[in-house]
């Protein structure tokens, strides 16, 4: 019996922004079929939709009215000023349906980990962190992770939510921005060259919410080392100040050095030492409760699957085999443009190691505690 819910809805995978779109719904059918190509015996769970209630919970109702207006084909002349119809964040058919099931499915594995059911879940289709009360942006329509996040609190949580994406998790930031009862943590390339060009160390929050709100913009091309010592030296002290109940954790995979979208250059090792940190600190401050997802990743076939594999693995707190399962490369193998890594670990690559990153990433952290250590309560 594993202590990992795995979730998975068949509305989910319909979240599908197009052929040509980065974005692609096949992401969580490659991390399942790796993780059983590997023997691991999946504790799969059905979940349901959310309900327009659960949704409006944190996004406004003119919003959700457009979204399931184009949803159907109805013509929605304003929808560019809700942030959709953009070529980010395109309308398609059944778009409510599809991303009320993701959300659906996160709010799941919430309520599985807060009833105890079980100590984790996994979302791997979840992770829509940009969507704002208001508005889609950055390919997300609906937040599944703070309709989760709200429904957490609602039960008397208090919840520590860190994000490992390459973007800002900026649409659960401001959601979140003035309550003292989410502690928000992202580390992201620095929004001086990447979307959504937010997540300075100056945003602490406002109001109640002031000191819970903590991001560290990463330098691009960031290594394993620099991004590992930046994050253990912002997760302890803000885990043991804040007592969390719950860590929900997104996931995002385009923090590799694979993805084309971004600029960081983590490899499939340094992501699975990230979790397994993650879930370290959960275990020392959260009871070990933990509620993650996917989130972004787009080098869909040679990175993301070898990624959340390693995600399940470190919240299952097993080891997969090193050895990419023959099978399951020649399945994908016809689908991807390139060649399919045979190895879980990524090969080395020669990067030149950039002593100046290193250097101005520990002086952000450096910044960053300054910083907070000044307006936390």
């Amino acid at each position: 019996m594993t202590r990992t819910a795995f979730i998975f809805n068949a509305d989910a995978v319909q979240y599908d922004l197009g052929q040509h779109h980065p974005f692609k719904a096949v992401r969580p059918e490659l991390v399942k079929t790796l993780l059983e190509g590997h023997a691991v015996t999946l504790e799969l769970t059905r979940s349901q939709p959310a309900t327009i209630e659960e949704i409006r919970r944190v996004h406004s109702s003119a919003y959700v009215s457009r979204v399931i207006r184009a949803s159907s084909g109805e013509p929605v002349p304003d929808a560019l000023q809700y942030g959709i119809g953009t070529s980010d964040t395109p309308i398609f058919a059944r778009m409510h349906e599809a991303t009320a099931g993701v959300a659906g499915a996160t709010l799941t594995a919430a309520r599985l980990v807060s009833s105890g059911t079980v100590t984790r879940a996994l979302n791997i289709a979840g992770g829509l962190h940009h969507a704002q009360a208001g508005m889609g942006s950055g390919f997300c329509v609906y937040n599944d992770l703070s309709i989760a996040i709200a429904d957490l609190v609602g039960s008397g949580l208090r919840v520590a939510y860190l994000d490992v994406d390459a973007h800002h998790g900026d649409g659960v930031q401001w959601l979140h921005y003035d309550d003292p009862n989410v502690l928000t943590i992202s580390l992201h390339e620095s929004g001086r060259y990447l979307f959504p060009g937010t997540g300075s160390t100056h945003e602490l929050g406002r109001g109640a919410g002031l000191g819970y709100s903590l991001n560290l913009p990463l330098e691009p091309y960031t290594q394993d080392g620099s991004y590992l010592d930046s994050l253990t030296r912002i997760l302890e002290p803000a885990l043991a100040w804040f007592k969390p109940d719950v860590l929900v954790l997104q996931g995002g995979a385009d923090s590799h050095q694979f993805d084309p979208l971004a600029d960081l250059s983590l490899t499939t090792q340094g992501y699975a030492a990230v979790y397994r940190l993650a879930v370290q600190m959960a275990n020392q401050y959260a009871g070990g409760r933990i509620i993650a997802t996917g989130g972004g990743g787009y080098a869909t076939y040679t990175a993301v699957p070898r990624v959340w594999a390693e995600l399940y693995a470190a919240l299952d707190e097993i080891t997969l085999p090193e050895a990419v399962p023959a099978a399951w490369l020649a399945a994908w193998q016809p689908q991807s443009d390139a060649v399919l890594p045979p190895t879980m670990r990524d090969a080395p690559i020669v990067i030149p190691r950039q002593f100046e990153i290193e250097r101005s990433n520990s002086s952000t952290v450096k910044q960053l505690l300054e910083l907070w250590r000044g307006v936390r309560r």
